[in-house]
């Protein structure tokens, strides 16, 4: 058995599809390409895929990770070659590599997503914002789920902040999230600390920061 990591990107034509969906797409491609998958055991096996992070609709990103188990040794070329030509526009494959089967598992290692975040504003320095915010010691903040309104400190998960660029009307982002069990940042909420009153015009997922220890 190994264990291959994937790293691809998810553009524009595809960043409407849900988590279930995509799942899907990537269980098909893999069948299609021929691909030795792995199966969980009990009464109704799957194969054994795992996605890091599920990235929210709407969020493109070049940093999504995903481990995929397979039955026999596959070369990472040979996995890339084939599974490229199975897969939609909107999906690219960047990189492929082994991994160990004995390390734990790859959502449990996610510590941190870095984003980048266009938003809508006349300012041309926002910096300003941005150190105040992180000058807080909390941030008292309520989210309306399904379930109801959720509360909690958004201070405690943004990890940095800054400016990248600033343009006529436009100005972008750099924010590193917390990302793990305990808690998930929003890039929409934290524009919306700084003062932003619409919506990000983007949000795109740069990298995604695992566990090293």
């Amino acid at each position: 058995m190994q264990r291959l990591r994937v790293r691809f990107a998810r553009g524009e034509a595809v960043k409407f599809i849900s988590h279930l969906d995509l799942m899907r797409l990537w269980q098909r491609a893999l069948r299609r390409a021929g691909m030795p998958l792995a199966y969980s055991e009990g009464f109704n096996p799957h194969p054994r895929i795992s996605l890091a992070a599920p990235l929210p609709l709407g969020v493109t990103s070049d940093a999504e990770l995903m481990d995929i188990l397979v039955s026999k040794w596959v070369s990472p070329h040979f996995f890339t070659g084939a599974l490229s030509q199975q897969l939609p526009a909107g999906i690219e494959i960047r990189q492929v590599y082994p991994m160990s089967l004995t390390l734990p598992s790859l959502q449990s290692q996610v510590r941190f997503a870095e984003y980048r975040v266009e938003v809508e504003t006349e300012e041309k320095n926002i910096e300003a914002k941005i150190t105040s915010l992180l000058a807080l010691k909390q941030l008292p903040w309520q989210h309306q789920r399904d379930t109801g309104p959720k509360s909690y400190d958004l201070r405690a998960l943004i990890d940095d902040l800054w400016q990248i660029s600033a343009q006529p009307a436009v100005g972008t982002i750099g924010m590193r999230l917390r990302c793990d069990s305990h808690g998930s940042g929003r890039p929409e909420q934290v524009t919306a600390a700084l003062g932003f009153s619409q919506y990000p015009r983007s949000i795109h997922r740069t990298k995604l920061i695992l566990e090293t220890s």
